[in-house]
């Protein structure tokens, strides 16, 4: 008996000699609806019993692994096409793993330094102590790094090269960007400033991963986006205080992504805006 992709597949045939090309962007986007309903509702449901749990948020939140557990109820209906999605390219473009690690290096510096320019200097409280919060620092390390491959293993391992299959680099990643930015609903809980600080922020960092992923695959893809992930919201929940509502905070946060977005797009060049030739199956 044949898969349920091979099914999928002969379906695709039938239905693209009745409608011409519009079944395979039909499943495409109904993959990405599976995941995305998924995502949220997981999510919503690992935060609501988080306190329950008793798991701090500064060391993790559950909710990240909403993302992961849209990928799982794919791959149990779909597990060929996601196994393809998640394997992906390999190590290819593995010399831009230092540049996209320093790139989030980059994105909480000249966030900090814009926050401290603006307030007129280094008064008040902006460096929060490793030692302060409650938790071993080095804990809260590796809970964040956890965490943050649960949510990439869906934004970037799934439906990035996913949306990558019929558009370019950076169309896919500003589409992602705005759905990872839609997916944290909290923000919208703050002033209407803020929120929008915050989906430019996950747009900005989403056109720099998708840039220096493009063409990756594998565990090697999931590491990446989870270290540029991790070293981003480290450096956020150290310097800044945007967690608290602080608009200005994610303003210049949001400044500073937007600003790396440039310089990854200006070094892409016109090429990545270019959609590949559509994987087969997915």
């Amino acid at each position: 008996m044949g898969t349920v992709d091979d099914i999928e597949d002969v379906q695709d045939v039938a239905d693209a000699g009745a409608t011409g090309a519009t079944a395979r962007p039909r499943r495409m986007w109904g993959t990405a609806g599976v995941f995305l309903a998924v995502a949220f509702a997981a999510s919503g449901a690992l935060g609501a019993a988080q306190p329950a749990l008793g798991v701090p948020s500064e060391v993790l939140e559950l909710t990240q692994f909403g993302p992961a557990a849209g990928v799982a109820a794919l791959a149990v209906f779909q597990r060929e096409r996601v196994a393809r999605l998640l394997r992906g390219g390999g190590l290819r473009g593995a010399g831009r793993a230092g540049a996209l690690l320093g790139t989030a290096a980059l994105v909480v510096a000249l966030g900090v330094l814009g926050y401290l320019a603006y307030r007129g200097g280094g008064g008040g409280t902006w460096f929060t102590r490793p030692g302060a919060f409650g938790q071993p620092f080095a804990l809260i390390v590796v809970a964040q790094l956890v965490g943050a491959c649960g949510e990439e293993i869906g934004w970037r391992c799934l439906l990035q090269p996913l949306l990558r299959t019929r558009f370019g680099t950076i169309a896919s990643s500003v589409t992602v960007g705005v759905l990872w930015g839609a997916w944290h609903v909290q923000v919208f809980a703050q002033r209407p400033g803020y929120a929008a600080a915050f989906l430019a922020a996950t747009t900005g960092m989403s056109v720099v991963l998708g840039l220096a992923l493009d063409g990756t695959g594998g565990a090697y893809r999931l590491l990446l986006a989870g270290g540029f992930h991790t070293l981003v919201n480290l450096g956020m929940l150290l310097f800044l205080d945007e967690e608290a509502g602080g608009v200005l905070a994610m303003a210049c946060f949001a400044a500073s992504s937007l600003l790396a977005a440039l310089l990854w797009a200006a070094r892409a060049g016109a090429g990545a805006g270019k959609a590949p030739a559509t994987l087969h199956g997915t």
